[in-house]
């Protein structure tokens, strides 16, 4: 594995529909999941709303914590962990928050890893759900007019 994750970096699911203009180095990460190389989370959002869409969080942030021997394994698979806590939810992105490692006193030296990732969301369009009614300012300004 060459990639490195590192707080910062972006995962984009596989197969998303972005932007044309929005290109960008990624490789397999974990299965159905891409790691973004060449830009962090500022990056990405900038180049997505460059294209006028929107690249947002979604609320509260996720952890898990592993135990292992090799470091970049035992943080892929708390990449894994995360993504399975966050199956049901509709994101199609997550960024890196924090990735720490220590060796264990109680556990004879075996690394752990924590990492924590908050879920984002790309999507052409910046409300989250369309109304049939327009927004309770419109109504009021149309009603006054």
């Amino acid at each position: 594995m060459l990639f490195t994750i590192k707080p910062g970096r972006i995962l984009i699911k596989e197969g998303i529909l972005l932007p044309e203009t929005v290109r960008f180095e990624s490789e397999s990460c974990v299965p159905g999941w891409r790691l973004v190389k060449d830009l962090d989370g500022y990056g990405m959002d900038r180049k997505i709303r460059e294209a006028g869409w929107t690249f947002f969080c979604v609320a509260g942030q996720v952890g898990a914590t592993v135990f292992g021997i090799d470091e970049q394994k035992t943080v892929c698979r708390a990449v894994e962990q995360i993504l399975a806590k966050l199956e049901l939810a509709e994101f199609n992105s997550m960024e890196i928050i924090r990735v720490a490692s220590e060796a264990s006193k109680r556990f004879l030296g075996v690394r752990y890893v924590t990492v924590s990732a908050q879920s984002r969301h790309i999507q052409e369009s910046a409300p989250l759900f369309r109304t049939k009614d327009p927004p309770v300012r419109d109504r009021v300004r149309s009603a006054v007019a």
